[in-house]
């Protein structure tokens, strides 16, 4: 009893630290890349806008991540916290989201100011072939970060106390 309102607060905090995150991701990547995307003159200037918000949601998230795995660690007050189904699912995003931040981004980000234009490069350039896998395997690791995300949630749902 005397630590209830202690064991809610970090139980928020962790709620709020998924729910921003993966709504975040959400948002981007059903709302502001489409419209992005269809809206602006061309892809290098939509793709331009996105990399700038797109590492600002990476950073959001391994603060999110952070903040939920430091909750998690004091509501179990042991390392074991991190051995749980929801903890792991968002040691996973965390490590997704450096991959891609770190890993992928900065290529491609070589890569497009090689071209100088996404647009203009033809498909058939070896250039523009390394970004477009690049670009797929970005996607992928964001959609493996938002299927973890939705699974971080129903896993932390499923460890309330009954």
């Amino acid at each position: 009893q005397n630590g209830e309102p202690m064991i809610t607060f970090m139980r928020d905090l962790q709620f709020l630290s998924l729910t921003i995150w993966v709504g975040g991701i959400i948002y981007l990547s059903f709302v502001v890349a489409p419209v992005l995307f269809t809206r602006l003159p061309n892809i290098d200037e939509a793709g331009a806008v996105v990399g700038v918000i797109l590492p600002r949601l990476h950073w959001l998230g391994v603060i999110c991540g952070g903040v939920y795995l430091a909750s998690a660690l004091a509501l179990a007050r042991s390392f074991r916290a991190f051995g749980r189904a929801g903890a792991l699912a968002v040691l996973a995003m965390v490590v997704l989201t450096l991959v891609a931040q770190m890993g992928i981004i900065p290529r491609m980000d070589k890569l497009g100011a090689e071209m100088g234009s996404i647009e203009r490069t033809p498909a058939t350039s070896p250039l523009r072939k390394q970004f477009d896998h690049l670009h797929v395997v970005s996607v992928r690791l964001e959609g493996g970060v938002l299927l973890l995300g939705l699974a971080a949630i129903f896993l932390t749902v499923r460890e309330l106390p009954k």
